[in-house]
């Protein structure tokens, strides 16, 4: 077989989908053996690149929305929610579920809306009702969702299913569905087989470092059916069902970078100017070094930019699936 045969068959559709099945297994394997280290890593590492080459791809793309000016209104959403991030006493982050649901409907209303002045009555009214239904209120299953779930597993693991039957929809490939199913597969099995002792032990690194994200275990412990579980307590640590959950968020957001970056091909988010992507570069390597020197420096430094991605999507994540909805209804009608 020749080179350019090869590689013709690797970046096929069917090609990049088998890619992607080998690339759910090994993210399933590194979930098992060392799941804070594994999910630190891919969020230092894997996550800043992920975000810059997104966002670099999203604004090539106008953000999926008729008017890139309307992606200013997510940038006033993320402000407050960065302000409350660097000050646990700011009044902003009594809102913190309001915001985010307001940045979410948002972003249906200018895939549909062209006046300004109609987009910002339904953006302030959507807002105005989170409030009267109190989303902001711990830990409520509203403020769980919207606060806690939808920035990080739903965006990382239900978005990302759902781009995998969208794709498998459109280009109706037996091999995109067969992936669909072995992802969740994979994430199924964390929770059947749940081995005590498994693995390698979770560093005291590991532990001071993944303090900023304990909870979205606490929360998905809990919606789970687990029962609660303690922040601060050791068993987030070693205990069976909360190590399954950690697995879970570990395959979770290590398969969503490995995912993107095997879709280069496709997606093509590396075509951009020399110049733009040696500043994404200088800024990957940048951020790198800060979670190097301290993953609290470097997790409050690349905040604003985390954020800024996941509300960016928010179109992307709604035209999705409507196309699905779309791709479904059609075939039903044959």
């Amino acid at each position: 077989m020749s080179s350019s045969s090869f590689s013709s068959k690797i970046t096929s559709s069917d090609g990049i989908n088998y890619i992607n099945i080998g690339l759910m297994v090994v993210s399933l394997m590194a979930a098992y053996i060392l799941p804070f280290e594994v999910f630190l890593f891919s969020y230092a590492v894997l996550g800043p690149l992920h975000y810059l080459t997104e966002i670099s791809w999203l604004d090539k793309k106008n953000y999926f929305i008729k008017s890139k000016k309307d992606i200013w209104l997510f940038v006033l959403l993320v402000i407050p929610l960065t302000i409350g991030m660097f000050n646990a006493h700011s009044k902003t982050n009594a809102f913190v579920g309001s915001l985010i649901f307001s940045g979410f409907v948002y972003a249906l209303i200018i895939l549909y809306v062209d006046k300004l002045a109609v987009k910002l009555f339904l953006v302030i009214l959507t807002f105005v009702i989170s409030l009267v239904f109190n989303f902001n209120k711990y830990p409520d299953l509203t403020f769980l969702f919207f606060a806690v779930l939808l920035p990080t597993i739903v965006h990382v693991f239900i978005f990302t299913g759902a781009f995998i039957l969208f794709g498998a929809l459109k280009s109706k490939s037996k091999s995109g569905i067969i992936s669909l199913f072995i992802f969740i597969i994979c994430a199924a099995t964390f929770f059947i087989y749940t081995p005590e002792n498994f693995g390698l032990a979770v560093t005291d690194y590991g532990k001071n470092a993944y303090s900023f994200f304990r909870i979205l275990n606490v929360s998905l412990y809990k919606i789970f059916g687990f029962g609660d579980l303690n922040p601060n307590d050791v068993s987030l640590f070693i205990s069976p069902k909360a190590v399954a959950v950690m697995r879970f968020i570990a395959f979770a957001y290590t398969y969503h970078y490995l995912n993107w970056f095997s879709k280069t091909s496709v997606i093509k988010w590396n075509q951009v100017s020399k110049t733009r992507m040696s500043a994404i570069l200088i800024l990957w390597i940048a951020s790198v070094v800060l979670y190097a020197v301290s993953y609290k420096i470097g997790f409050y430094a690349l905040y604003l930019l985390s954020m800024l991605h996941v509300l960016f999507e928010f179109p992307l994540n709604h035209f999705t699936f409507i196309g699905i909805g779309k791709d479904l209804k059609a075939i039903l009608r044959k």
